[in-house]
């Protein structure tokens, strides 16, 4: 296996504009996602180039600047704002002495840092797995080593590097099996609580938009919330009372980021299939980012990708207390509220936010009963 990063590692920060319109905002997060993995800033470096280089990424002249700054600062860990390729990776680990991660591999630390669940911990191993079986190819000299003589497992010859692939692969068979299982069991369970007169409600939203923490005024739960990116893995779920009669379950879940690692989306499927189940998707927004814009074009791509986009959404622009202004919130074309600005921590507009909700129970409740009126008439 490969070396991982521990708290408290010294960790100098790449990142190279290719002509991006959202570079400064990218440069914050990767800062950003640095702390959140509890590691320690000690130098950042802000380069421009035209094209990533095959070898180096960033350049040879430029990786000879870089090697300086790094022994200056004395960093241990060397972090890029972009994904690498398994040789780019290799070659600049090699150059730098140093402990080399990519965005995909930082974000997977933090995710195990933060799986607290059986299911989340399975999760985020067969992910970390799927990442770094691109990475067993003429890897590290150790894996080179010839396993020979009578009675070695494998057979005479067999490379260190095949058996370590077959272990692998081992391995990640025996996650996909386990979590087919507990996806069957969810399955299950979501079936037994499944019932016409309950509307199910997923959050949904940008990592660190507030979504715990509205989570928490709507159900007055404890769900850990704070100003830290993907503080909430593991997927909680609570009763909403709103009404007489009126039954709600609302469920937090994990928060999404721009360029969400494929091999995680593919992991937390069963996790993200609350969000595709759901009747209502509440969008929680951070309106008091200055990207807020783009975070929602993030989440919708992602919504997409598990085929979630179709369902009903209220959009929720979140920490209102942040910028001095009401609550508010607008309708469309039906006359049903679409978006509210409101402020999670304070609760000022919770109310409408509850409101918007019981529009949208209504109308389900009538939807539903039209459903059974039309399957009685063909059963008939």
């Amino acid at each position: 296996m490969f070396e991982r990063p521990n708290e408290g590692k010294s960790a100098c920060v790449i990142s190279i504009n290719f002509g991006d319109v959202d570079f400064e905002e990218s440069v914050e997060e990767i800062k950003e996602l640095v702390l959140s993995a509890d590691m320690k800033i000690v130098s950042t470096v802000n380069i421009k180039k035209s094209a990533p280089d095959p070898k180096y990424f960033l350049g040879s002249g430029k990786a000879e600047e870089v090697k300086f700054i790094i022994q200056e600062s004395k960093a241990d860990t060397v972090i890029f704002n972009h994904n690498l390729s398994p040789s780019q990776e290799r070659n600049l680990e090699k150059y730098f002495s140093a402990l080399i991660l990519d965005r995909t591999a930082l974000i997977l630390f933090i995710f195990a840092k933060r799986a607290k669940s059986h299911e989340g911990k399975l999760q985020v191993e067969l992910a970390q797995l799927d990442h770094l079986s691109a990475r067993l190819i003429k890897g590290w000299s150790h894996l080179e080593r010839q396993k020979g003589g009578i009675g070695v497992r494998g057979g005479p010859g067999e490379k260190q590097l095949e058996l370590d692939r077959r272990m692998l692969r081992l391995r990640i068979k025996q996650l996909k099996e386990k979590l087919d299982k507990l996806k069957r069991q969810r399955t299950m369970q979501r079936k037994k609580r499944s019932r016409p007169s309950v509307l199910n409600i997923s959050i949904v939203g940008y990592t660190n938009a507030g979504k715990s923490t509205l989570f928490n005024q709507l159900t007055r739960a404890d769900t850990l919330a704070m100003n830290q990116l993907f503080a909430t893995l593991d997927t909680t779920s609570r009763k909403l009372f709103i009404g007489e009669g009126v039954e709600c379950v609302v469920s937090d879940t994990v928060g999404f980021i721009k360029s969400l690692p494929t091999t995680l989306i593919e992991a937390f499927k069963s996790t993200l299939e609350e969000s595709r189940e759901a009747d209502l998707l509440l969008h929680v927004v951070n309106m008091a980012n200055p990207n807020h814009h783009e975070q929602i074009i993030a989440v919708h791509k992602i919504l997409e990708e598990i085929k979630a986009s179709s369902i009903p959404q209220i959009l929720v622009l979140n920490q209102i207390d942040r910028l001095d202004i009401k609550a508010n919130h607008e309708r469309d074309e039906y006359g049903r509220i679409s978006s509210i600005q409101l402020s999670a921590k304070t609760g000022e507009g919770i109310e409408l936010l509850k409101e918007a909700i019981l529009e949208v129970y209504e109308v389900s409740q009538i939807t539903n009963t039209d459903k059974f009126k039309e399957t009685s008439l063909n059963n008939t």
